[in-house]
């Protein structure tokens, strides 16, 4: 699938709050459309989970950009959606990213400016190497469309009810072995929590770009949600294309 107006691979961003399910539309839509993947939050995991690992103070702003600056570089990542990994250097730490610990302080490892300069280049690179390969690509995380590529072909704004994003949390966890909580409630404090922290940072704050689509996955099955945004993106890249052609200017 390439992007409307020009022979470049479609780039598809999928914003959205903590818990809305970003990661499985993402990687659904990324096998239903036959793209690549990435899941730019597992970047930030892993960043949290190295300032953890060599026991930084959260809070020691910059102590935390130096381990940015120095594993930033060393970050790999596979683009397959049906085995996304990440690595810092030769160590995947795929599984440890999604640990309480690291679940815990992400938002405020991100928030850091350091941090989020890093990875926003991070996360360009691996766009730009997907289409280098002539493969178009999903990005998912919170300043996708906003921020990181602004001219993304196609942005998707991913909402669901907080009760909704929370249940589905804590059965993900349960099912992944993360956690034995079942407490809602307590999942959606801590959901809750991370969303402020995410739109009040002061850079890169979680925010719905303005020309984004919004799909609401609060009452539908994930089937449903990956259909809907699936048909989003072919329906605008065949409806620009069309257009392009009408301009005058090849797809």
């Amino acid at each position: 699938m390439t992007s409307h107006g020009s022979t470049d691979p479609v780039v598809v961003a999928i914003d959205g709050p903590a818990g809305s399910g970003k990661s499985s539309v993402a990687k659904g839509v990324a096998r239903v459309l036959g793209l690549v993947y990435l899941d730019s939050g597992a970047m930030y995991r892993a960043l949290t989970w190295a300032v953890l690992d060599q026991g930084i103070d959260l809070d020691d702003l910059q102590s935390v950009s130096e381990v940015a600056d120095r594993v930033g570089p060393t970050l790999a990542w596979s683009t397959d959606p049906d085995q996304p990994t990440t690595l810092i250097g030769d160590l995947d730490v795929s599984t440890a990213i999604r640990q309480a610990p690291v679940t815990s302080a992400v938002s405020h490892v991100a928030a850091v400016p350091r941090v989020r300069e890093v990875l926003v280049d991070c996360q360009r690179r691996a766009v730009s190497e997907a289409q280098q390969a002539g493969q178009g690509i999903v990005v998912e995380g919170r300043d996708i469309g906003s921020i990181v590529l602004p001219n993304a072909d196609v942005k998707i704004w991913l909402i669901a009810d907080p009760l909704v994003r929370a249940a589905r949390r804590a059965a993900e966890d349960v099912a992944a072995g993360r956690t034995v909580t079942t407490d809602v409630e307590a999942v959606a404090a801590d959901l809750a929590r991370r969303d402020t922290a995410d739109a009040t940072r002061a850079v890169s704050p979680t925010t719905r770009p303005v020309d984004a689509f919004e799909v609401d996955a609060s009452h539908l099955t994930l089937q449903e949600v990956i259909a809907l945004v699936a048909n989003i993106v072919s329906t605008h890249t065949s409806a620009q294309s069309t257009q392009s052609h009408v301009d005058g200017v090849s797809p």
